[in-house]
């Protein structure tokens, strides 16, 4: 006696599955410039390569025509051939707010990810819980706190993760509640320049505020990028697809293992004179850090993230001669690289990333200090940055730091981990502040007396200037080497595969210990 029955069940109901929330909400989806959940995990896996968890999961009033499937979307998958776990919410079903099973399927894909340690992936649009409960209505709704209070706590694997496994997610519609919850709780978040991150939409503002606001205005791209709760923008789904898969592959599948290396086609010693004079004489004239990093790293490696926010900090990921390091840099056309609340903020965050996944770091340093005046005493910059130099003394990752120009006050302790590896460029220049505030401050009596106090600041100022010279530094071995800037890309090559041996050499001696 066979199963044909059941199994013709099993077929009918994964039939009603693929058809997601039906053809016209399919439809609609698309009008609106948007891919279904399928299409999304379609276009960024390998081909064929996605084996759904769970894809029968769902509800019915007891016959298999009214079986409607979860609205969430989990599985297996490959990006170039590497195992990942997939998952998002099907925003064609309800609008992408969880039903119970859609919402027990969202948290298995992040234990799904702690077991097996590899990367995780979540594309979301969807609102978060409604009033009527998980999957109720307004004439029959759910009991909202049907889970025990000692039950496991649903944020229990998503924070677990964080410590364990790349996690990269993308807005890419509408997200709100527990959907946003989920989506900034990752180590790369993308959005597209039509979706929207919410606490709560602009009908429960209005009620419980009193203000009447659009998505956009609420939490659009314009306001994110900037508060730092996503790290990059998108023109379209596609580019955020690709970013994610560009992200990735810079990181190893876990904590447990160091950074994967790729065959690199720039040349080891490759000299760009240009670096000779990329750094203005005019102490106060401006030059491109993003246009100095590319010069240095492999070729078209730069992967930047979180650039609108903390705006005078740049970082990121690149390959130098094939291997994956963290970019630390200072901008200098804002706020003359000087580190903010914010960029404090976001330089913490790096540091917990890069030391998670082993990522040695260049960090290339033009810093006058803290930020100065109200604003800055307002946001808490002391505090934020003095956390941020605090977490990276605790950093045990390879450090290289190469000071280009500024290195002045506490902040610039943020630039050097314990044992940094120290290159000073000619342009470089350093002390307790920077000249200008420094002459303005103990010499204040001086030039105030002075027959012509504009001329006497400026000889003054010259003349700490020539002290704050890199060539003392270098004579005291307070920097490892002053160098040409050409030759930063040779010397940074040939420091990081002798840190990259001397990594592998303690892990091997590390494992024998531990085998029986």
């Amino acid at each position: 006696m066979s199963w044909e029955k059941e199994i013709k069940r099993i077929k009918k109901r994964e039939k009603n599955a693929l058809k997601q929330g039906g053809s016209d909400a399919i439809k609609f989806q698309h009008k609106k410039g948007r891919k279904t959940i399928r299409e999304r995990i379609n276009y960024i896996l390998d081909n064929n390569s996605f084996d759904e968890i769970g894809k029968i999961a769902g509800s019915n009033n007891g016959t298999d025509d009214d079986f409607v499937p979860s609205n969430f979307i989990l599985g297996f998958g490959k990006i170039n051939n590497r195992n990942i776990i997939i998952g998002g919410e099907d925003f064609t079903l309800k609008g992408g707010s969880p039903n119970p099973a859609g919402l027990r399927k969202s948290i298995y894909t992040e234990e799904l990810a702690l077991k097996y340690k590899i990367p995780l992936i979540r594309l979301h649009e969807g609102g978060g819980g409604s009033v009527t409960g998980s999957g109720g209505s307004a004439d029959r709704p759910k009991t909202p706190n049907s889970e025990p209070v000692y039950a496991r706590n649903r944020f229990q694997a998503l924070a677990e993760c964080l410590g364990i496994v790349p996690v990269a997610t993308a807005a890419l519609g509408p997200v709100a509640g527990l959907p946003a919850a989920r989506l900034v709780a990752s180590h790369f978040s993308v959005m597209t320049k039509n979706s929207q991150i919410l606490i709560a939409g602009p009908a429960v503002v209005k009620r419980a505020l009193g203000i009447e606001v659009s998505k956009e205005e609420l939490g659009g791209p314009d306001v994110h990028l900037r508060s730092g709760v996503v790290d990059n923008i998108a023109e379209d789904e596609e580019d955020a697809l690709d970013q994610i898969q560009n992200f990735l592959s810079f990181l190893p599948d876990n904590y447990l293992q160091e950074p994967p290396s790729i065959k690199s086609i720039d040349k080891i010693n490759r000299k760009e004179k240009l670096l000779s004079s990329i750094i203005p004489r005019n102490r106060r004239k401006p030059y491109d850090m993003r246009k100095l990093l590319n010069l240095i790293v492999d070729n078209k490696s730069f992967f930047e993230m979180s650039k609108l926010y903390g705006q005078s900090l740049i970082t990121g990921l690149a390959r130098l001669n094939g291997h994956t390091v963290g970019i630390i840099a200072n901008d200098c056309m804002f706020y003359a690289g000087a580190m903010t609340a914010n960029a404090a903020i976001k330089l913490r965050r790096f540091i917990d990333f890069i030391n998670t996944f082993n990522i040695p770091v260049l960090s290339f340093v033009d810093e006058p200090g803290f930020m100065i005046g109200p604003d800055s005493e307002r946001s808490g910059t002391i505090r934020h940055g003095t956390s941020a130099i605090s977490c990276l003394m605790q950093s045990k990752v390879p450090w290289a730091s190469i000071i280009v120009r500024k290195l002045y006050g506490v902040a610039g302790a943020a630039h050097f981990a314990p044992d940094s590896y120290v290159l000073s460029w000619p342009s470089a220049e350093s002390g307790a502040l920077p000249v200008e505030g420094g002459v303005a401050i103990a010499f204040k009596k001086e030039i105030e007396s002075s027959t012509n106090p504009e001329q006497k600041r400026k000889e003054l100022e010259e003349l700490l200037s020539s002290r704050s010279s890199p060539f003392p530094r270098s004579e005291n071995f307070s920097v490892h080497e002053l160098i040409d800037p050409i030759e930063t890309r040779p010397k940074l090559i040939n420091w990081l595969d002798l840190e990259i041996k001397t990594r592998k050499l303690s892990r091997n001696k590390y494992l024998k210990t531990m085998l029986p």
